[in-house]
């Protein structure tokens, strides 16, 4: 199969294709025109790159393993499990590296949002009402009054007399 055919395949581009040929992770034959051209098998390989890339090995680890596990299961090859401890261990102090750097982050954002709050002018609170009597009369008052006119008013309907 060609490389254009192995990369639709796959999933993996031809520039990687090319370059695990070139760490020596497959083989391909030449036509005489020059292309490459792949054995059927060349795909899981490929596959189990990929898989291996997704773990987070690089294609130098991943060349100390890959002819053992393609030719027995993981299980069977003596490789693998020290390797997996070893990028376990990798990734657990990255983990707690990127812990400490989002600790610190979290208390220089912290320390930065109270100096804001502590150099923005404090608003003044809302003035209460009072309780002491106002020199306005109130509605009530004004309508006990009446619309001005002084004259004797009926209790009954409010009409002057």
């Amino acid at each position: 199969m060609k490389i254009g055919e192995l990369s639709a395949l796959t999933g993996a581009s031809v520039r990687s294709l090319r370059h695990y040929e070139a760490k020596g992770l497959i083989a391909s034959e030449r036509t005489p025109a020059g292309y490459r051209e792949y054995s059927p098998l060349v795909a899981d390989a490929v596959r189990s790159i990929r898989l291996y890339l997704d773990l987070g090995l690089t294609t130098d680890q991943i060349a100390g393993i890959l002819t053992c596990v393609l030719r027995n299961k993981e299980a069977f090859c003596a490789e693998v499990v020290p390797l997996y401890e070893s990028k376990l261990a990798e990734i657990e102090r990255e983990i707690g590296q990127l812990t400490r750097i989002k600790d610190n982050l979290r208390e220089r954002m912290a320390a930065i949002r109270a100096e804001q709050a502590a150099a923005q002018p404090q608003a003044l609170p809302p003035e209460e009402p009072s309780e002491e009597p106002s020199e306005e009369p109130s509605e009530k008052e004004e309508a006990k009054k009446g619309d001005g006119d002084d004259g004797p008013r009926s209790e009954v309907e409010g009409e002057l007399l």
